[in-house]
């Protein structure tokens, strides 16, 4: 097949077309070297870079090149023309009319479109009328199918017959572009609704079909198919998004349809040269001449077609395909990779070369999920032929570590198409992938997600266990696996499991496996043969993963779910899955029944073996022990049962022999009074042999450590039992109790006694309560329960301060579970009869179990002991600190605590974030819901409770400057994130909290005859973190609240206080408002109500002028622009600019009256602080200190209308595009003599919104 024709640039694909009706011609031009100017904002301002189509030949240069390194000519990105759109639509009525000659100024744009998106018509059909009309008037016809595509773009536009004879393509397209629906950024190709859901696919079916029909007629004239390749190639480089899209999507579906054309047309040639040949290897009188010569003629048209089908290919690859496959929308680039795969698929012998396959082995790298899903895809259809493999063997040493690399990548769909295609690689293409490109892959199989797992399962699956138990194959069907395979099969499963050392859980590597090899983990026979036999040679690890495997296979097959932490994302099983389900769980449990003893038999010394081997008894059909008459098997069993129980102390295998007890012990089965029987025999053998060593304890005073063993070994068994079993006739409890009132009293019970203890009388309580909860209980059986229950909770409370750690803990979780249980909430459901059983506890009770939360919970990192301890036992450790401390918040919750307790673990929120941080912000969240009064109450005392510790430890003095007191404002600040974005709804609360905060900051003096400040002071700049929660006119209330409470502090500072000033900073609308007063106070809002003349005014309108241009331009933050003062007068600023004396600062040890504050607020007072600094920085915080000034009149007014405080807060929503250039941090330049244009400058101070409209009208 020869190469497809190269071009010199997309433009020559424009050839001179003749007119039907003038007979002259004309060159449309795509003009893809020039960028279309538009007005509107839906596009793209600059695309990739576009090379020169020569340099990014597919036939010339290096084909593997690390980067598309070519010439590239970037285009500079233009503005858009400022043009009027003209009518979009036209007028009704005007209508083409098909006839020969006689048409109409406007051709009709939306018959052929709403056909298409209907969707309703067949497309062969649709196009059949298309090419009728085409044949009745070539121009119209064309027009028609011109339009259609720009109607496909979104546009409301539409080419008519004198655009088409007297503009450019490039005059069309932007003409076209001025005419775009600017309303909205959407198109047909990405608009939502029902009705353009299927557009996408209507679209791409008509093009098809289109060279599907044509391809025998207009296909090769010149006119049709060379303009509309033009005019997509032209719209393809549009700046305009839809245009671009949907061009470039029309183009490669145009592209892919003349590529099965020109395929046709191979196998055509082909055909004629076999016949040709055979024609001319007849003797002399068998050949006719004239078949040779309409042979060759044949041939000869074929080649024509041929060529001017690699014409248009060649120019729609070099137009659209080289500059497109790089554009900068994502769903651009993937329309571009996913066609050239379909193209190198069917006409490999063209496409399938180095040449082209770069353009998706540089793409692999694209930053964009749905690009590198489309290169993965389209190299699978290639991966899967081993007739092309060996054409890829270039590219494959090329871009192989870039595809085995693609195996982590963060998109997991993504992942699982490098997975699969990886898969391909290894089945076709022998010896390519090494095995450390494959020891990359093997770890997958224990992902959390099942798709990605299950995929590198499978090539786990085609790299290990296939060539070793590969099947033989009679008859084409597959012939059953002999057992020698099958044990090939799992001693190769356990090789890599045991020597791979990547995870602990074989459950996982069973899942990954299930869906490529669920047929061998399912051979339970060759599993339970495997670990019956005696010699099998495996070593005590590997038994244990077998028996594992066993399991984990039986799990899967009787639930049909994975394993917990793997996502599956599917929402349940099929019928045929539930079918083949249901089978596996009959065949499994007909085979495990009579086998499950001899495991137990063999394994019953092994607490690792044993547990897992009962838990199989969960995924069994019961029912089947009597369907089959197996009751034998269930008496071996059931003996086995018997002795692990007795021969274990282990709570793993305890847990599993109750709980397989508990399955058999229903009393639908028939055997029910078989195994109740056995469980009677196994409980009085055990409450026999404890009330005898019990009694030996109590009466002896020492115990050697083999009988200590045997009764908490006893206890054990009897407390697993209880937990599924219900022993209460058996009367454990007064035994119990007696011995933990021992251990309690005399401290003589060993630890590991009590705790089984502990646990059995728990459950006594808790079967009690089960017997009397139903109904019909009598008030003494509620009594007698509730002093049963008072009495353990006091002996709880006194284990709380044992001297082993395992004691307090357990007692504090069976405390805090027994004080939930019969708090309140019990009598909820109608059981109000359940009311005599309500307990709360004691204050003493509840300071216990916070102290004891202190102690075990919020521990710091060098308490918890040694640092050499084992990854899991710290995991451990941790969760069961968690555990504890969700406990004490659900008393907290359920109102059993008081919730001022609460406080003791929010302080504790931010410092143990990373351990307990989504407990306690539930915890936080829930109060919330619950009283979110109390529960704002309940912040602050955490903070004043940290802070009250840190004062008792530091001491007052420079207490701001500890890191502790860092950690204590990042607390507050948190705290001030959970009020949400519901600033209205929690306006009491954080005015409420400012008060409440300034109070206790305040509350205490400092000490007679000191200067310093009040210890508590500080405790303000903890409360500035809340500031931001606060509307504007609850910070000017709160700052005259401050006042008055600084007013009745007996000294008042020579210096400002630190803490007042960062508080009052936080509260001012300006930042810089403290640093008019020096002292810290807030200044009052005393209206002023003199002020200048307009002359005045004018007057000083210059020089703010003047020394605007002076300091226009600083290196700091903008703070350039200029405020006028109102009602009074600023004679004095040019004064001060030439460098007038100092007036003597103010100083007094008692509160300042109005007239001296209204001094240090004055300008004069500026002009003491801003001449230290230097003349540039006092102009502008000379500026600062009028606007500040300004805004505190304003606020004064709106501090009047507090209960006006909807109204401004609505209108906020309305005034926030004054402020975009403070939001951008513009500078605006302020003309001359222009008031408007000075007040405008207010904005880039950041101003709060209110201000600046108020002074901006005002100003008006």
């Amino acid at each position: 097949m020869p190469t497809l024709r190269s071009s010199s640039s997309p433009s020559s694909v424009s050839s001179p077309l003749r007119r039907a009706s003038g007979g002259g011609q004309r060159v449309l031009s795509a003009s893809s070297s020039s960028s279309v100017n538009m007005p509107c904002g839906d596009r793209d301002s600059d695309q990739t870079a576009e090379g020169d189509s020569d340099s990014l030949s597919a036939d010339e240069g290096s084909d593997f090149e690390d980067s598309p390194r070519h010439s590239v000519k970037k285009r500079a990105a233009k503005r858009p023309l400022r043009t009027t759109p003209v009518a979009k639509h036209p007028k009704k009525g005007s209508r083409m009319v098909r006839g020969h000659g006689q048409r109409d100024s406007e051709p009709p744009t939306s018959d052929l479109f709403d056909a298409v998106k209907a969707a309703k018509s067949d497309m062969q059909s649709l196009v059949d009328e298309w090419l009728d009309s085409y044949k009745q008037d070539q121009d119209a016809g064309f027009l028609e199918l011109i339009n259609f595509f720009i109607r496909s773009c979104g546009c409301k536009g539409n080419v008519t017959s004198e655009m088409f004879k007297k503009m450019s393509n490039s005059e069309i397209i932007r003409h076209l572009t001025e005419q775009f629906n600017e309303d909205s950024g959407e198109y047909p190709l990405t608009a939502p609704g029902p009705s353009w859901k299927k557009f996408q696919g209507s679209f791409c079916e008509f093009v098809k079909t289109l060279v599907y029909q044509c391809q025998y007629s207009l296909l090769y004239d010149g006119f049709p198919m060379d303009n509309l390749i033009s005019l997509l190639t032209g719209l393809s480089d549009s700046q305009v998004r839809a245009f671009r899209h949907t061009s470039t999507l029309a183009a490669m579906k145009l592209m892919t349809s003349l590529v099965r054309v020109a395929l046709q047309l191979s196998l055509h040639k082909d055909n004629n040269q076999r016949q040709y040949e055979a024609e001319r290897n007849k003797g002399p009188g068998h050949r006719a001449p004239e078949r040779l010569e309409s042979l060759l003629e044949k041939r000869k048209e074929l080649q024509e077609h041929q060529e001017e089908i690699e014409g248009m290919m060649n120019a729609l690859f070099r137009g659209v395909f080289v500059h497109r496959y790089r554009d900068i929308l994502p769903e651009i680039r993937a329309i571009c990779i996913e066609e050239i795969g379909s193209w190198m698929q069917s006409y490999s012998t063209s496409f399938l070369t180095d040449s082209y396959l770069k353009y998706i082995g540089w793409t692999l790298h694209d930053k964009h999920r749905e690009v590198r899903l489309k290169c993965l895809k389209a190299l699978k259809g290639l991966y899967g032929s081993r007739d092309l493999t060996a054409r890829l063997e270039l590219f494959t040493s090329r871009f192989k570590d870039r595809m085995v690399s693609m195996v982590m990548d963060r998109e997991y769909d993504v992942a699982v198409e490098a997975v699969k295609l990886l898969i391909l690689i290894l089945k076709n293409m022998e010896g390519v992938l090494t095995d450390a490109d494959c020891e990359g892959i093997y770890p997958v199989v224990y992902a959390s997600n099942r798709a990605l797992a299950s995929a590198a399962g499978e090539f786990l699956y085609w790299k290990l266990f296939y060539p070793e138990c590969e099947t033989k194959m009679v008859s084409g069907r597959e012939r059953r696996r002999s057992p020698r395979a099958q044990r090939t099969f799992f001693h190769l499963l356990l090789s890599f499991f045991v020597e791979s050392e990547l995870h602990n859980h074989a459950a996982y590597l069973v899942d990954s496996l299930w869906d490529c090899a669920g047929s061998q983990l399912k051979d339970w026979e060759s599993l339970t043969s495997l670990l019956l036999e005696k010699d099998q040679n495996l070593d005590d690890v590997q038994e244990s993963t077998l028996i594992e495997i066993l399991v984990s296979s039986v799990r899967q097959a009787s639930e049909g779910h994975p394993p917990v932490g793997r996502i599956t994302g599917r929402k349940g099983l099929t019928p045929k899955e539930r079918k083949i389900q249901a089978d596996d769980k009959v065949k499994l449990t007909e085979h495990l029944i009579p086998l499950l003893p001899q495991l137990l038999a063999k394994f019953s010394a092994d607490a690792e073996k044993v547990a897992p081997l009962l838990q199989l008894l969960n995924y069994f059909d019961l029912n089947i022990y009597c369907t089959r008459r197996l009751e034998k098997h269930l008496e071996l069993f059931l003996q086995q049962l018997q002795e692990v129980v007795v021969k274990h102390a282990e709570p793993t295998v305890l847990e599993a022999g109750a709980h397989a007890l508990y399955l058999l012990c229903n009393p639908e089965f028939t055997f029910f009074g078989r195994v109740d029987f056995a469980r009677s025999q196994l409980v009085d053998l055990l409450s026999d042999r404890f009330q005898q060593e019990l009694e030996e304890l109590l009466q002896s005073s020492f115990l050697d450590e083999d009988e200590v063993y045997s009764l908490a070994a006893t206890l054990k068994r009897l407390s697993a039992f209880y937990n599924a079993h219900d022993l209460t006739r058996w009367e454990l409890y007064e035994p119990c109790f007696r011995l933990l009132r021992k251990a309690v009293d005399t401290g003589e019970v060993p630890h590991q006694v009590m705790l089984p203890a502990l646990t059995l009388v728990y459950f006594s309580i808790l079967w009690t309560l089960t017997h009397l909860s139903g109904s019909g209980a009598s008030q003494k059986q509620l009594l007698s329960l509730k002093d049963r229950m008072v009495a353990f909770c006091e002996l709880c409370q006194s284990c709380l301060s044992d001297v082993a750690s395992e004691i307090q803990e357990q007692a504090f979780v069976l405390l805090s579970d027994l004080l939930l249980i019969f708090s309140p909430q019990m009598i909820v459901g109608g059981r109000d009869f359940l009311r005599p059983l309500v307990f709360l506890p004691e204050a003493t009770l509840q300071s216990e179990l916070a102290s004891f939360l202190m102690d075990h919970v919020f521990i710091q990192p060098g308490e918890l002991g040694s640092h050499s301890q084992e990854d899991h036992l710290q995991i451990e450790q941790l969760h069961q600190r968690r555990r504890l401390l969700a406990g004490f918040c659900k008393l907290l919750l359920y109102g059993v605590l008081e919730m001022d307790a609460a406080s003791d673990v929010f302080k504790h929120y931010n410092k143990f974030y990373g351990d307990y941080g989504d407990i306690i912000k539930e915890t936080l969240t829930r109060a919330r819901q619950i009283d979110r009064s109390h529960c704002s109450r309940i912040l602050l005392l955490s903070l004043k409770q940290l802070y009250t510790e840190l004062l008792q430890e530091q001491g007052p003095q420079g207490l701001n400057e500890l890191p502790a007191f860092s950690e204590m404002r990042d607390l507050a600040r948190r705290f001030a994130l959970s009020f949400g974005p519901q600033q209205l709804q929690n306006r009491d609360l954080v005015v409420t909290l400012h008060k409440e905060g300034i109070k206790f900051s305040l509350s205490e003096s400092p000490p007679t005859g000191s200067s310093g400040q009040p210890p508590n002071l500080a405790f303000l700049e903890l409360l500035a973190e809340f500031s931001p929660r606060l509307f504007h006119q609850d910070k000017q209330l709160l700052l005259s609240y401050l006042e008055k409470c600084l007013q009745r502090v007996s000294q008042a500072p020579d210096c400002p206080w630190g803490p007042v000033t960062t508080y009052c900073h936080s509260l001012s609308p300006v930042e810089n408002t403290v640093e008019a007063n020096p002292q810290g106070y807030p200044r009052s809002k005393k209206r002023r109500t003199e002020g200048p003349s307009r002359q005045q005014r004018e007057d000083i309108s210059s020089s703010q002028e003047e020394s605007l241009q002076l300091n226009s331009i600083p290196p700091t933050p903008t703070l350039t622009s200029t405020a006028i003062k109102r009602r009074q007068p600023l004679g004095g600023l040019e004064e001060m600019e030439e460098g007038s004396p100092e007036p003597e600062l103010v100083q007094s040890s008692q509160p300042l009256s109005g007239n001296q504050r209204s001094r240090l607020s004055s300008p004069q007072h500026f002009r003491t602080l801003l001449n230290r600094s230097g003349p540039g920085l006092g102009n502008r915080l000379t500026r600062l200190s009028l606007m500040e000034e300004d805004e505190e009149e304003i606020q004064s007014e709106l501090s009047e209308e507090w209960q006006d405080t909807d109204k401004h807060s609505s209108s906020s929503e309305h005034g926030l595009d004054l402020l975009d250039s403070t939001e951008m941090n513009l500078e605006v330049s302020v003309p001359k003599n222009t008031v408007d244009s000075r007040l405008r400058g207010l904005c880039v101070l950041g101003r709060c919104w209110q201000v600046t409209c108020v002074l901006w009208s005002r100003w008006k």
